[in-house]
């Protein structure tokens, strides 16, 4: 039983967008990832959206029914939980890494044919 570093997880991949596990409890996965530029648009019918900013910064542009939401802007430290059935589309400018949280088996844009492959790190 060891604790989990979360920056020297960060450190042992490269490749943006491609969240790796480091942990779980409860059904739910602990994942770090490294964002830059945009990710698709996406919703999750059934979960909430759960994102962790480590490091940087970045936005989580939403919508409903193609109508714009607010922008919620996050820096590091701060977090915010899309609520399920919100379509929304991560945004990076620079380089940023967070800290997800999702139910096991949960892809990461809600649909399994467009969803990165997690791996345990």
């Amino acid at each position: 039983m060891n604790a989990i570093n979360l920056e020297q997880k960060l450190e042992v991949f490269s490749k943006h967008w491609s969240p790796k596990v480091v942990s779980s409890y409860n059904e739910n996965e602990i994942m770090v990832v490294k964002v830059q530029g945009e990710f698709n648009w996406h919703s999750h019918p059934d979960s909430d959206d759960f994102f962790f900013v480590v490091k940087g910064k970045m936005r989580i542009e939403m919508r409903d029914d193609k109508k714009m939401l607010p922008t919620v802007y996050l820096s590091e430290g701060e977090l915010y939980v899309v609520p399920k059935g919100v379509e929304h589309r991560p945004v990076a400018d620079e380089e940023a890494h967070l800290m997800l949280i999702e139910p096991k088996g949960m892809p990461n844009t809600g649909d399994e044919k467009t969803a990165a492959i997690k791996e345990k790190i």
